[in-house]
């Protein structure tokens, strides 16, 4: 009985351990199962965070080096940032000491501009350090002289080629561009020029000229779309702004520069003092002749009798006299024509180009050695120089390549200006120097022979 009981209590003990066994072991499966899921996830966290790592050190070497490129570029930038002058020289237009100064004028106009806008860049747009100054200018340079000229401001259109010369030789970005003849080429180039850099970061700001012309109130509206760039633009102002104009200055509040010293307010009048060559001088007695009619033009003949024979065979026979001043040159009595009337001046081709450039150089006032006085109170061409007979006779061919703005129709007999191209021959429109030729198409390719005069 006692060997039975110890059997069944050995039985039951074995059970109770066989089952703690079985629950250690299943505690321990699932301490071993936790541990590898630990284990696993921990292996999963490493591999996350060296991919972050390496994520986030690429960003840093990334952003690092774009810092350095950014600052290269911002130096870069700084280096190379300017203002953009942009003037439409067909209204906008220098004062007149400028212009009368011819190349030292033009060149002193450019070192005034650079200046003045120096400064305005300093009082208005502090932040804006030290840009480079870029200037263009656009002109009929050919029609800007005849007005100036015209209006007595030059006694010589090349005066103006001289003045564009000095402006152009005065400072490495500054231009003054001649665009020729035709409607809108001025208006044309500045305003491709201003869409162009509107948008340049290195452009810091626009000044534009333009106030005597309501068709830049076109290009000035597309600015407002886009507000920030309103302060992108700064119009100088020459004479009074047209009204477009003014309205969107009001509208939009432009910023405006005006520079007194440097610009006209007031539009160019032609006509206002007018050059002797234009019949406005008047003639000191003389002796009485004829009043024109239909029988005061003769016909030339080879009997050698018609003033054109006479003054063609021996020019400058026939005096006028003169009222004040010295001498005048010779002057035929008549006016020379071809069969189609168109006038006829005796060209003397046998100068010497040095001399020729040496009296232009000069710089003599024309009307007062030619014609004996000077009307105008303001001229600054030389009155004082003692002229040889020769030099006169050079000077008297430097006037005839400058035109006279009647061209070949001109009947004035003392009119000492050119009324056919002394380079353009006969039956040729066209001269060696093309389309940038002083005299109009109409005073090229004249027949020179004479068939009938004008007497005066």
């Amino acid at each position: 009985m006692e060997l039975l009981n110890s059997s069944m209590m050995t039985s039951t003990l074995t059970q109770t351990y066989r089952e703690r066994y079985t629950h250690v072991k299943g505690v321990e499966y699932s301490k071993d199962k936790l541990v590898e899921e630990l284990l696993a996830l921990l292996d999963q966290l490493e591999k996350a965070y060296r991919k972050e790592k390496l994520d986030h050190e690429r960003e840093v070497e990334y952003n690092r080096d774009a810092q350095i490129r950014l600052k290269e570029a911002e130096r870069k930038m700084g280096r190379k940032s300017f203002v953009l002058v942009l003037l439409d020289g067909d209204g906008l237009i220098f004062k007149d000491e400028f212009l009368r100064n011819g190349e030292q004028g033009g060149k002193d106009a450019a070192n005034q501009l650079w200046k003045v806008v120096s400064q305005y860049i300093s009082s208005n747009l502090p932040s804006v350090s030290s840009p480079e100054i870029i200037t263009r200018i656009y002109a009929n340079v050919k029609g800007l002289a005849n007005a100036c000229f015209n209006s007595g401001i030059i006694d010589d259109p090349s005066v103006m080629d001289d003045f564009v010369r000095g402006f152009n030789e005065s400072r490495l970005l500054f231009d003054f561009v001649d665009v020729g003849t035709g409607k809108d080429r001025a208006d044309d180039k500045i305003s491709e020029h201003f869409k162009i850099n509107l948008y340049n970061c290195h452009c810091h700001q626009i000044f534009l000229g333009c106030s005597h012309d309501n068709g830049y109130a076109r290009l000035l509206e597309q600015v407002p779309a886009e507000t920030e760039l309103i302060g992108h633009v700064s119009l100088i102002e020459g004479v009074p702004f047209e009204k477009e104009l003014e309205s969107l200055i009001s509208r939009y509040r432009f910023r405006v520069a005006k520079f007194s010293q440097l610009f006209r307010d007031s539009k160019i009048t032609p006509g206002s003092i007018k050059p002797l060559s234009r019949r406005s001088f008047t003639a000191p007695a003389a002796p009485a002749s004829p009043p024109r009619t239909a029988a005061s033009m003769v016909t030339s003949s080879s009997n050698n009798t018609s003033w054109a024979s006479v003054t063609g065979s021996n020019p400058g026979d026939v005096n006028l006299k003169q009222s004040s001043g010295p001498p005048s040159p010779n002057f035929p009595a008549v006016v020379e024509r071809n069969k189609y009337g168109q006038r006829i001046d005796r060209l003397d081709h046998s100068i010497p180009k040095e001399d020729f450039i040496r009296v232009k150089k000069l710089k003599l006032c024309n009307m007062y050695y030619l014609l004996g006085e000077c009307p105008n109170a303001n001229c600054h061409h030389d009155h004082d120089y003692k002229l040889s007979k020769y030099e006169k006779r050079v000077l008297q061919a430097v006037t005839r390549s400058l035109p006279c703005n009647t061209g070949p129709s001109c009947d004035d007999v003392r009119c000492i200006y050119g009324h056919r191209c002394p380079h353009s021959e006969f039956g040729k429109k066209e001269c060696q120097w093309g389309s940038t030729c002083r005299f109009d198409p109409s005073m090229h390719g004249i027949d020179t022979t004479v068939v009938k005069v004008t007497k005066i």
